[in-house]
């Protein structure tokens, strides 16, 4: 992993967020005010609330997920023991282990921390991770096929790729981050803010460069979503060529259980 400093696109000024190379995201500072609470206290908190006040309470957590996940930005712990668990924060461990069960057993969907760190969730569909059938896997939508073309271009390059080049390709296929684009709009807002809020992508200043430049990788999201054998098999297929012809790739492609399984489902259909 590279020692640079990661970006996020904020509302700052440019001046402000190319500082030390870094931009800083919204979501950045966690609450200060909150710790984890141990065993002993999650269990002494639940003697102060019935049954029925967990669950409403675990309901109402699973409810902000779902709402919040509709714009695939990631979920802040601090935003949600701010605006939703408030006065349940000492059993914050299990209302989350209850949400948990609930995601998996009823909507099928998986909860992941994708920045410990910061404590970021995000929710995957885990038909989708199962299958492959992801839509940024197969995109359906113009918007998901750009950010696939996107990543393949990353993937291929070996995980980082200066922007550039990504606005030299895109401008290939008509998709100019200088002109508004009819089905996008501002590109280049696209890529380096939504994308990357929403943690497909990761906007990273390259040090001491003048004038300044970026690189991108894949975010955390991605990681968590993407199926690397598949970007590969869709490469193979544009190019008419073996995806083990791209030795690397196919190695790492295929170094995870989750793709290698999502591949070998998809050559048996």
């Amino acid at each position: 992993m590279t020692q640079r400093k990661r970006l996020s696109n904020t509302q700052n000024t440019p001046q402000s967020r190319r500082q030390h190379g870094t931009l800083v995201a919204e979501e950045e500072d966690d609450d200060p005010t909150f710790t984890q609470p141990s065993s002993s206290q999650v269990q002494r908190g639940l003697e102060r609330f019935t049954p029925a006040q967990v669950d409403q309470k675990t309901a109402e957590v699973v409810q902000y997920f779902l709402m919040k996940d509709q714009k695939k930005i990631p979920i802040r712990r601090a935003g949600l023991v701010k605006d939703v668990v408030k006065e349940y924060r000492n059993i914050y461990p299990e209302i989350m282990k209850r949400a948990e069960r609930l995601f998996d057993q009823v909507f099928g969907l998986k909860l992941v921390e994708i920045d410990k760190k910061n404590h970021m969730y995000i929710l995957i569909n885990k038909l989708e991770t199962v299958e492959g059938s992801s839509p940024i896997n197969t995109p359906t939508s113009p918007k998901m096929g750009l950010l696939f073309v996107i990543l393949s271009i990353i993937f291929m390059k070996g995980g980082v790729v200066r922007e550039n080049l990504i606005w030299n390709t895109l401008k290939k296929l008509r998709v100019d981050p200088g002109e508004k684009h009819e089905e996008f709009g501002d590109v280049k807002r696209v890529v380096t803010d939504e994308f990357v809020r929403q943690r497909y992508l990761e906007y990273v200043r390259i040090p001491h460069t003048e004038p300044v430049e970026h690189e991108f990788h894949w975010g955390q999201r991605a990681e968590e979503e993407v199926s690397k054998a598949k970007i590969l098999e869709f490469m193979g297929q544009l190019h008419e060529q073996d995806p083990q012809s791209w030795s690397q790739q196919y190695r790492e492609a295929h170094s995870t259980p989750s793709s290698s399984q999502a591949s070998t489902r998809s050559q048996q259909r």
